[in-house]
């Protein structure tokens, strides 16, 4: 009879847990510093004109900050994500903000892929049970291109797809490609959104009002969520190109 393995050092586990750590940690600190009450359209139409200014003055440097808050925002799971890509779009164009938001989003998300694969593993996938086969299984039979359906569809928050292909065996090489791919036509959408809304954020800015979801009817926001219909089309279409593998005998 085999002996089973030794059991890995406790110093080992715990340095296993470490990713996790500074992650949470990280989420903690911007709490603690009140960057939920910033990340809103609120605070974005009283600074606008600063931003502005800001960013004419120092535009490279805006770009990495504003890429570094994005991937931070994205790797803790802080809620701003969406306000963010407002943001960008709104800030640098939608095209450079989009861009630059695609890419970020895919660094941050990949973080939080790496920390929860390092930390919890196949442990968390036991603990998930028989309701996870049916998404095991089609990860197992194409990985990269049911990733690419789940970005696109909005079946599931961003955050748990960020971390459901840890529990998978996913590789970071397909998890990486599969999350820029995904998340790039809703991105855009919401980048090109945000660079409509000058007007909006300007005239509430002026008449000391919040800004309402209402406000944002303008002609940007129809085209915007008309890319977002066509984003909720493509599903299909990926399926009919990537058909489930057929096990072999």
């Amino acid at each position: 009879m085999t002996a089973p393995p030794p059991a890995p050092p406790r110093k080992s586990r715990l340095l296993r847990f470490a990713p996790l750590v500074v992650i949470l940690a990280a989420l903690g600190a911007m709490y603690a510093a009140g960057l939920q009450e910033i990340f809103s359209l609120d605070w974005l139409a009283a600074q606008r004109g600063s931003l502005r200014a800001l960013i004419a003055d120092h535009y490279a440097l805006s770009l990495i900050s504003f890429a570094l808050i994005y991937v931070v925002a994205v790797a803790t799971a802080f809620p701003a994500a969406s306000m963010l890509t407002i943001s960008g779009g709104f800030l640098f164009g939608w095209l450079v903000g989009g861009s630059v938001v695609v890419i970020s989003a895919t660094l941050g998300a990949s973080l939080l892929f790496l920390a929860a694969r390092t930390s919890f593993g196949a442990g968390l996938r036991a603990i998930a049970g028989p309701r996870v086969n049916r998404l095991a299984e089609a990860f197992e039979n194409n990985a990269f291109a049911t990733l690419i359906v789940l970005r696109l569809a909005p079946i599931f928050p961003f955050f748990a797809m960020n971390i459901a292909p840890a529990l998978f065996r996913v590789p970071l090489s397909t998890y990486m490609p599969a999350t820029l791919i995904g998340i790039a036509p809703g991105t855009f959408a919401f980048a090109y959104l945000g660079s409509g809304i000058d007007s909006v954020l300007a005239s509430a800015a002026a008449a000391g009002q919040s800004v309402q979801i209402s406000d944002l009817v303008t002609p940007e926001l129809t085209i915007a969520f008309g890319a977002l219909a066509l984003v909720a089309a493509i599903p299909p279409v990926i399926r009919k190109l990537y058909p489930r593998r057929t096990p072999k005998p």
